[in-house]
């Protein structure tokens, strides 16, 4: 790094440090906030915190900090203008709701009392998301402070939602009914994580999901088998057949058009994919598995992150209680899931598979297929200017190289960047033995504080780097 990279990488390293208790005094009052968005006993909890950081964020100088209230839980928009006409806009994503805990699950102390064993945060929402969201109060300030400014680099928003641990159910119509105000050349989410605490990487992209229930109706009633077994249509044995049918010997997905406009990975995603230190067993063992199985012709990590997917979520019908019953059923329920990848189209997956479903149910079943709303993939190119920046960003802060990773799952990032037209980028800080939505949910705390300082970081790179001409 050139020296004066170094000089900034000192300032706001030190300037954390002294603001280190109090920062973490100030999250602990917002963990104490049990903002529970699954239960509706919780509603005023999830108020609170919005309110509650808020008001946190107007202290920290953004000079516009509101409270949007959407059918369900606010969400909280703040907004920073930079001094530099050109500065590129940039948009926080967030949330401060947390899944349901309770001392009973298994928790070694009360999940909404914050408190600190050997250098780690144990508390609901200490990861997911609170403290993600958090840092970026502290970073910003350390920004203004290493570089002298009295407001960010780059024009800076922040959307923190209240309904993402409950499916975010009003969050694209918030978006959608904010656009203008939301505009944003890039959205960074603070909602995700890295590989492991020894191996600090930047996410490019998310699956996308489209879900459906297929209901097959035969016979008006359950029949006889000796009576009418063999001579009328089984929709079980339907349910069966359709199942059996959704893939190929090599796990490929028979539904015609599925693969169309698949964004195929790079012979360099590949290899960066290939540099990270995956133990399969490991692995296996973690997913309470004995084998992989997928795709043919790709890794495990591809197949993740990188292939789209369908899976058989439940599928039954018939007497399933102890004993026999020699029937036909009536009816049967298959759920399936699509897990899509950049260049898929939600909505010419579910006219695909509806086809696709019309041609293997036979002759005397009845099918109705429910497709719930989809969530779209997202993808930012390697060589994406404001990826490369959050890249170094989080490089000056661990001191060490960044890799590179996808995401399996799915979210609404995805949202934001259809209606914004902005790329997503990912920067976050917690590993999975963090315990998201598990008991005993925790943050190393030196790893919370680096995410303040890539956070810090990121601000005058972007600006430096990605010059935004109105």
């Amino acid at each position: 790094m050139s020296q004066s990279v170094d000089s900034a990488v000192s300032a706001v390293r030190t300037y954390i440090a002294q603001h280190r208790a109090a920062f973490l005094d100030d999250l602990a009052e917002w963990l104490r906030i049990p903002s529970v968005s699954a239960w509706p006993d919780h509603a005023p909890d999830v108020r609170r915190s919005a309110d509650w950081l808020a008001a946190e964020l107007e202290e920290t100088g953004f000079p516009v900090a509101e409270v949007w209230h959407t059918p369900g839980a606010p969400a909280v928009f703040a907004e920073w203008p930079s001094t530099d006409p050109e500065a590129p806009t940039v948009l926080v994503y967030g949330h401060h709701d947390v899944q349901p805990a309770a001392r009973e699950d298994g928790w070694d102390s009360e999940p909404f009392e914050p408190v600190v064993r050997e250098n780690r945060l144990y508390a609901r929402g200490a990861a997911d998301d609170k403290g993600q969201v958090f840092f970026h109060t502290l970073g910003v300030r350390a920004h203004l402070a290493a570089t002298g400014r009295t407001s960010p680099a780059v024009h800076l928003k922040v959307l923190i939602e209240g309904e993402e641990e409950c499916g975010s159910p009003h969050f694209r119509a918030l978006v959608e009914r904010y656009a203008d105000r939301l505009a944003a050349d890039a959205v960074i989410v603070s909602d995700t994580g890295m590989w492991s605490a020894d191996t600090p990487t930047v996410c490019t992209g998310m699956r996308g999901l489209a879900e459906c229930e297929i209901r097959l109706y035969g016979p008006d009633q359950d029949i006889h088998s000796g009576a009418f077994g063999g001579a009328v249509p089984n929709p079980a044995m339907a349910a069966a057949r359709l199942v059996a049918a959704l893939h190929d010997e090599h796990a490929r997905v028979t539904v015609p058009g599925f693969y169309d406009g698949v964004v195929e990975l790079t012979d360099r995603e590949r290899e960066l994919l290939a540099e990270l230190p995956f133990d399969e067993e490991q692995w296996l063992r973690t997913a309470r598995s004995y084998a992989t199985h997928g795709e043919a012709g790709y890794t495990t990590l591809e197949r993740l992150w990188a292939r789209p997917t369908a899976e058989v979520n439940g599928i039954g019908g018939g007497y399933q209680g102890p004993g026999s019953k020699t029937i036909i059923p009536s009816s049967a329920l298959v759920k399936v899931s699509f897990r899509l990848v950049a260049g898929q189209d939600p909505d010419h997956i579910e006219k695909a598979v509806r086809a696709w479903i019309a041609a293997q149910v036979p002759a005397g079943i009845r099918c109705e297929t429910e497709f719930a709303p989809a969530t779209r993939p997202c993808l930012t190119p390697l060589d994406h200017p404001a990826l490369q920046s959050v890249v170094r960003a989080m490089g000056r802060a661990f001191d060490r190289p960044v890799r590179f990773t996808r995401a399996g799952g799915s979210g609404p990032a995805a949202d934001l960047q259809e209606v914004l037209g902005a790329p997503v980028l990912f920067l976050g800080i917690s590993v999975p033995s963090d315990g998201w939505h598990a008991p005993n949910e925790k943050v190393g705390l030196d790893r919370l504080l680096k995410g303040a300082e890539a956070a810090a970081h990121l601000w005058s790179d972007l600006a430096e780097h990605w010059r935004h001409v109105p």
